[in-house]
C-alpha cells in the first residue's frame, strides 16, 4: 500500500547565509545569493538543486520533503550586508514553506533597508505577495523578478512536463504574476530554463513560451539547456526509466558518464531559435544588466554587459571557447577595474582604455562606442 509522505520542516541557525562572488555573473548580474531554504517543496524531477552539492540529505529523495528553514537568515542577512559594497542580491525563495516562515520577506526588508538591487527567480505567484516590498526597493536600487518557464499549457507536451514539475503551480499562474510584475514597472522575464530534450525544445514550445513572455509584459526570455550530475542524473534517470521510459536511451545519449552538459549541437540550434522568436516577438534573449541613472560606474557596466552578449553570441554562432576567451577576460578586467572607463577615457583617452589588462586594440573600440553612447545619454 502506497503512503503519502508528509513535509517536515528542519528550522536550524546557520553561521553565514551570503555567498560572495568576486564579480556579478553574466546571466543574472547577481554579486551575491542568499537563500532562506534547503530543499523545495515544488520538486521539480529535474531541478539542479538536487545535486549533491546543494541537497545535504542522506537520500536525493529527501530533497522535496525535509525543507530546512534557516530562521536567523533575516538577522545574518542585515549583518553581512551592512559591511559590502551595494551590488545585486539574488534572494528569496516562494515555496509553499514561505507561506509558514515567511523569511523571504524579512530578507527583502532588509535589502530595503540597506538599498541593495535584488534579483529573483520564482515558479510561484505566491512572490506577489510582497509586491509592496519589491516596488519600494525597485524605487531607491532596482528589482528584476524573473519566472522559471519551460512550457506553456497549449504546448505539445504540456502534461507531460507538468508531471515533471510536480507542485509547481502552472505556467499561466507564473505568467499572470509576471504581468501583474511588469505593470508596476519592475523589470521581469522568463527563465525558459532547463530545456528538456524532445519535450521543450520543439518549434511550436519554444514559440509559445517566447510569444507569451511578450504578451505579458516580460522583456526577455533567458534559454539554458537541462544539466544533469551526480545524484540529481542517477535520481532522473531513475524518474525517467519509471516514468518516461521512452526517453530514457536518448537523455542517456546526450548525457554520458562524467558528462554535465549541454547537449551539443543540437542545444546551439535551440538557442538559435529563441533568438529569432525573440526577435520576432520584440523582446531580448539577455536579461539587461541593472544600471540606474547617473551611477559611478555606469559605463564599465554597461561595456561589460556589451562584451558578455557578444560572448553568448559567438557561442551560439559555434565560435571556440578560445576565441570567446579574450572577451570573457576583457570583460572581467572591465569589472574589476574600480575606476569608470568613462572617467579613463576623457582624463587619459583611448591610451587609458589600452591600459587596462587583458584590453586589446579591438575590445577597445568596442569600450569607445559604449562610452560615447552612454555618453549621449546623460
Amino acid at each position: 500500500m502506497n503512503t503519502v509522505r508528509k513535509t517536515v520542516f528542519e528550522t536550524y541557525r546557520p553561521r553565514t547565509i551570503l555567498n560572495k562572488h568576486k564579480r556579478p555573473d553574466h546571466w543574472f548580474w547577481t554579486r551575491y545569493t542568499a537563500y532562506p531554504y534547503i530543499g523545495c517543496q515544488h520538486g521539480c524531477h529535474f531541478c539542479y538543486c538536487r545535486e549533491s552539492k546543494y541537497a545535504p540529505y542522506d537520500t536525493v529523495d529527501d530533497f522535496p520533503y525535509r525543507i530546512k528553514v534557516k530562521e536567523n537568515a533575516p538577522a545574518l542577512l542585515r549583518k553581512a550586508l551592512d559591511k559590502l559594497p551595494r551590488d545585486v542580491v539574488a534572494v528569496g525563495d516562494y515555496q509553499p514553506a514561505e507561506k509558514k516562515f515567511e523569511i523571504s520577506r524579512r530578507m527583502l526588508e532588509v535589502c530595503r533597508d540597506l538599498r541593495f538591487p535584488v534579483f529573483i527567480l520564482e515558479r510561484s505567484p505566491l512572490v506577489l505577495r510582497d509586491l509592496d516590498l519589491l516596488i519600494e526597493i525597485n524605487e531607491i536600487a532596482h528589482v528584476s523578478v524573473l519566472f522559471s518557464i519551460i512550457h506553456t499549457m497549449d504546448s505539445p507536451h504540456a502534461e507531460r512536463i507538468s508531471a515533471m514539475e510536480r507542485l509547481a503551480p502552472t505556467p499561466d499562474r507564473r505568467f499572470d504574476a509576471m504581468a501583474k510584475i511588469a505593470e508596476k514597472g519592475i523589470q521581469t522575464g522568463v527563465c525558459f530554463m532547463p530545456i528538456l530534450p524532445d519535450l521543450c525544445d520543439t518549434d511550436e514550445n519554444i514559440d509559445l513560451v517566447v510569444r507569451k513572455t511578450a504578451d505579458h509584459g516580460g522583456g526577455f526570455v533567458l534559454a539554458s539547456p537541462l544539466t544533469l550530475a551526480d545524484q540529481q542524473k542517477a535520481y532522473f534517470f531513475r524518474h525517467l526509466e519509471a516514468n518516461e521510459p521512452s526517453l530514457l536511451d536518448t537523455y542517456k545519449n546526450f548525457y554520458p558518464a562524467n558528462s554535465y552538459g549541454p547537449y551539443g549541437g543540437r542545444w546551439l540550434k535551440v538557442g538559435r531559435k529563441v533568438r529569432e522568436k525573440a526577435v520576432r516577438y520584440g523582446i531580448k534573449d539577455r536579461m539587461p544588466r541593472p544600471i540606474r541613472p547617473g551611477e559611478k560606474r555606469a559605463a564599465s557596466k554597461r561595456a561589460v554587459e556589451r562584451l558578455a552578449g557578444m560572448i553568448y553570441t559567438m557561442e551560439l554562432e559555434g565560435k571556440s571557447e578560445r576565441s570567446r576567451w579574450p572577451y570573457r577576460k576583457a570583460a572581467w578586467a572591465v569589472e574589476d577595474t574600480q575606476q569608470d572607463i568613462g572617467l579613463i577615457y576623457r582624463t587619459m583617452g583611448i591610451q587609458g582604455l589600452k591600459n587596462i589588462k587583458d584590453v586589446g586594440p579591438k575590445i577597445c573600440g568596442i569600450l569607445e562606442e559604449v562610452i560615447r553612447a552612454e555618453n549621449s545619454r546623460e
